[in-house]
């Protein structure tokens, strides 16, 4: 991959290694993320494969799932 960048159509990414983490009985709202070989996650909304993907690195990817994990993201849900 050449170029990765922040909001590049996901589908450039290919279609292996994509996970759904965060799915379950949600109607098909999932978030699907993919870890890309210099460590950085790759975001994408399942229910629209070809659209933008998000790039995060590994320190924001963890600082998001610990906050997530000790309810600092809570917020989000009201």
């Amino acid at each position: 991959m050449d170029h990765i960048y922040n909001g590049m159509p996901a589908r450039e990414l290919g279609t292996e290694g994509w996970h759904k983490p965060w799915s379950g009985g949600n109607g098909g709202n999932c978030v699907e993320a993919m870890k890309l070989a210099d460590g950085r996650v790759a975001v994408r909304q399942s229910a629209d494969p070809e659209g933008p993907a998000l790039i995060y690195t590994s320190n924001e990817i963890a600082a998001f799932i610990l906050g997530a994990k000790s309810g600092q993201a809570d917020f989000l849900l009201t």
